[in-house]
């Protein structure tokens, strides 16, 4: 059997469903793509400060470009609103097929990770709440770096912390930004196309692409494994 490459998987749309945070987001800003929007602007905004080198952990970007997009549209945002954001961004479910491909994963010799934008102690409640925090060797975080996804330091980080180099990592992302970002630094990469993400056709480009996580660890199997 050849060298299997160490899997690193994000989180936010990747494992976890986002598309349960719409409906929260249409009350407040009666708008049926609000979410996206912030969603959009979350990530924006992080690479933006990531840049500028002005680091904010990706919570309180998030609660800032919400604030900054009710300010647009003069809505005041209550305290209840932003405890129901919080509590549903830590408690979103995994996709349906998640927990049985990483299973899948796991069984043939694979050895997984995650690195996410998020906060340690904020990934750990999400992947508890989803039931999969048990299926992950250990948990990355872009908070020891102070830089987001996908600056080139953060992949370098996880690199030296499992002592490996690139050539030895693949990420599994549903956002091209990501996924550039891996193969970029020398790393092989997936997108899992979830509804709304797709391949960019300028830049490095992703290893393999596939519908969902089962689809793409079938790829993977087949390429590597067998």
């Amino acid at each position: 059997m050849p060298t299997l490459p160490l899997l690193v998987f994000d989180v936010n749309e990747t494992l976890l469903d986002l598309e349960v945070m719409s409906p929260i987001f249409q009350y407040i800003f009666r708008e049926k793509f609000a979410m996206r929007e912030w969603f959009a602007n979350l990530i924006l905004y992080s690479e933006a400060l990531t840049l500028a080198q002005c680091y904010a952990p990706f919570t309180d970007i998030g609660a800032a470009v919400m604030k900054m997009l009710a300010d647009t549209r003069g809505i005041q945002i209550t305290e209840a609103d932003k405890r129901a954001l919080t509590d549903q961004f830590s408690t979103m479910p995994a996709h349906p097929e998640v927990p049985g491909a990483l299973r899948r994963l796991r069984q043939v010799g694979f050895r997984l990770f995650t690195l996410t934008n998020n906060l340690a102690e904020v990934q750990g409640r999400q992947l508890t709440n989803a039931g999969l925090v048990d299926l992950f060797e250990r948990r990355f975080s872009v908070n020891e770096v102070r830089q987001h996804k996908p600056a080139r330091e953060v992949y370098t980080y996880v690199e030296r912390q499992l002592q490996v180099g690139p050539e030895h990592l693949f990420l599994l992302a549903a956002h091209t930004w990501d996924t550039l970002g891996a193969v970029a630094a020398g790393w092989g990469a997936a997108l899992i196309k979830r509804p709304g993400n797709d391949i960019l056709g300028v830049g490095p480009q992703p290893t393999l692409v596939g519908t969902d996580l089962e689809d793409v660890a079938d790829q993977l199997i087949a390429r590597i494994v067998q």
